[in-house]
This record gives structure tokens, C-alpha cells and sequence, in this order.
């Protein structure tokens, strides 16, 4: 007996808090997507790392015999230089010497980056005004981007997915459901291969370095917003009308983010993820609902309560006037 009363305690209360029990469970499948990420990622770039740092160390000791008239500790002074100057975008290789990174179309490409938050990390500003203006411009900037964006995905959505989903469904009277999952595989695969496959054939041809996968790599590290920054195309040496290189790369950086959300905000409208999405959720408190109930049951109840009162006040006068008219009567009857 206290088994079965327990047991159904415990399923009133699991039911009672299932959105709980569903979020702990997305958290713990999260961390273990963490750990397994961190695991991978550590398991393969380990041996590139040692490999990496062997052979730096390999040449470091080679240039040391060849030159020994200079010492390790001049060599680790340039070297560190050298290094604070590239975490700024400042290469001291003669190949690379004539790119700048503050002309107009670099710092544009710069500001596209900052308010996108994409962020690849390859130029930084130099001075303290630069960095105080850098805050200032994406604490206004950033926000007002995503309110773009927001908008200009929006009015997009209403030409690109409702109103085709809306048209099939009623020209075939097809289920709403299966034409939405059908037109968001479809949208899925147009951007994919108007802002990832083609994109990253174009820069395979036009950067000398990158082939195709590296090509791709970028543009999915970029339209992700991720932005690492190892691969950044229009700094190569010699780069052919690199200023208008460079503003294409903006255009194109600008509508396939436009295209992404296009996407993501498709398929976050479908019916199945829309129910996945509500088991994590917690449930909303209709408070406002419940008062306006009580109050309108309230009101309904103090309008019948005085109708009945009316009623019995009009019952009593009625009674009260045709007694004595009843009592006069009598004698005359007679």
C-alpha cells in the first residue's frame, strides 16, 4: 500500500514539474557534449601541437649555430616583438609589408566584423582612443545590428517561407506540417549552396593558400559568427584590388548572415521543434488571466445577488400593498 502511495506521489510530482526534469536533462546532455567536444578536439590536435613545437625548436637551435654571433636572449627579444606586432595585424615580412590594415576598406571590413560580432581578432585597434571608440561603437552598434537584422529577417520571411507555405498548402491541401519541413530542406540546401559551396570556390581561386576545405572552413567559421580569425582572405601578398576585394567580402559576409537567420528562423518554425522547444520551457503564469476570471465570475456574482435582492424587495412591497387593499375588500364582498 505505502509502495503504490509513494509510487504515485513520485508520478504526480514528475508530472507535475516535467519542464524541471527536461531542462536538467538538457543541461547534462550539454556538458557532455562539452566534455566530448573538448575530448576530440584534444585527442586530435595534441600530436599537430607537439609536432608543431619540435620543429619551431628544431630551427630556433639550426639559426643559433648558423648565426653565432647572436645571442638566445636578442633572438627571444625580436621574436616576442615580432609576435606582439602580429597579434595586432603587423607583420614584419617584406611580402606583407605593403598591406594596411586601416585604410578605408580595411576598417570597414573591420567595423562589419566588430558589429556582426564575428570578430576574427586578425586587426585590433592600436591606440587607447582607438579601443575607448571600439566600446563605445559596439555598445551602440550591436544592438542597433541586431534590431537590423531583425527587421530585414522579418520581411524576408513573409516572401521566403509563409507565404509559399501558405499557397501549397492550400493549392494541393497538403499538411501544413510536411510542407514546412519540405520548404525549409529545400531553403537549407539553396543557402547552403549560394553562401557556402560557391563562396568557397571563389576563394579557393582567388586566395593561392586556401584550398577547397579551407575555403569552406572560413565561410562557415564566419557566417557562424565564430570568427577565429586563421583564415582571413584579401591579406596575401599582392592581392589584386584588394580594396574592392575587400568590400565584396563585407556584402558577402552581411547577406549570408541575413541568410542564415533567414534559415534558422524557418526551421525554428516548424511545428516539431516548436513542441521540442516548449518541452524546455517553463510554463507561463496566467495570472493576469486568472484575476480577470475571478473578477468577471465576481462581477456576475454581485449582478445576480442584487437581481435576487431587487427581486425579493419587489415580492415584499408587492405583498406589502395588496394586504391592506384585501382587508378593505372584505366588507364590501359581504
Amino acid at each position: 500500500m505505502l509502495r503504490c502511495l509513494s509510487g504515485a506521489w513520485c508520478m504526480r510530482v514528475i508530472e507535475g514539474h516535467k519542464s524541471t526534469w527536461y531542462f536538467i536533462l538538457l543541461v547534462l546532455v550539454y556538458v557532455v557534449y562539452l566534455v566530448l567536444g573538448a575530448a576530440v578536439f584534444s585527442l586530435v590536435e595534441s600530436p599537430y601541437e607537439d609536432l608543431l613545437r619540435q620543429e619551431l625548436g628544431a630551427l630556433k637551435r639550426q639559426f643559433l649555430q648558423d648565426n653565432e654571433c647572436l645571442s638566445e636572449q636578442r633572438l627571444e627579444e625580436f621574436l616576442a616583438k615580432a609576435l606582439e606586432a602580429s597579434n595586432y595585424g603587423v607583420s614584419v615580412l617584406n611580402n606583407t609589408s605593403e598591406n594596411y590594415n586601416w585604410d578605408f576598406t580595411s576598417a570597414l571590413f573591420f567595423a562589419s566584423t566588430v558589429l556582426s560580432t564575428t570578430g576574427y581578432g586578425h586587426t585590433v585597434p592600436l591606440s587607447d582612443e582607438g579601443k575607448a571608440f571600439c566600446i563605445v561603437y559596439s555598445v551602440v552598434g550591436i544592438p542597433f545590428t541586431l534590431l537590423f537584422l531583425t527587421a530585414v529577417v522579418q520581411r524576408i520571411m513573409v516572401f521566403s517561407t509563409r507565404r509559399p507555405v501558405d499557397y501549397v498548402q492550400r493549392r494541393w491541401a497538403l499538411s501544413k506540417s510536411l510542407v514546412a519541413g519540405v520548404h525549409a530542406g529545400v531553403l537549407a540546401v539553396i543557402t547552403v549552396s549560394c553562401f557556402f559551396l560557391i563562396p568557397a570556390i571563389v576563394f579557393s581561386v582567388l586566395e593561392e593558400d586556401w584550398n577547397f576545405l579551407e575555403s569552406f572552413y572560413f565561410c562557415f567559421i564566419s557566417l557562424s559568427t565564430i570568427g577565429l580569425g586563421d583564415y582571413v582572405p584579401g591579406e596575401g601578398y599582392n592581392q589584386k584590388f584588394r580594396q574592392l576585394y575587400k568590400v565584396g567580402i563585407t556584402v558577402y559576409l552581411l547577406l549570408g548572415l541575413i541568410a542564415m537567420l533567414v534559415v534558422l528562423e524557418t526551421f525554428c518554425e516548424l511545428q516539431q521543434l516548436t513542441k521540442l522547444r516548449k518541452m524546455f520551457y517553463l510554463k507561463k503564469q496566467r495570472t493576469e488571466d486568472r484575476l480577470n476570471i475571478i473578477e468577471h465570475d465576481h462581477l456576475s456574482f454581485s449582478s445576480v445577488s442584487d437581481q435576487a435582492a431587487s427581486f425579493r424587495e419587489y415580492k415584499t412591497d408587492l405583498i406589502t400593498d395588496t394586504s391592506p387593499i384585501a382587508a378593505s375588500d372584505g366588507p364590501v364582498v359581504r
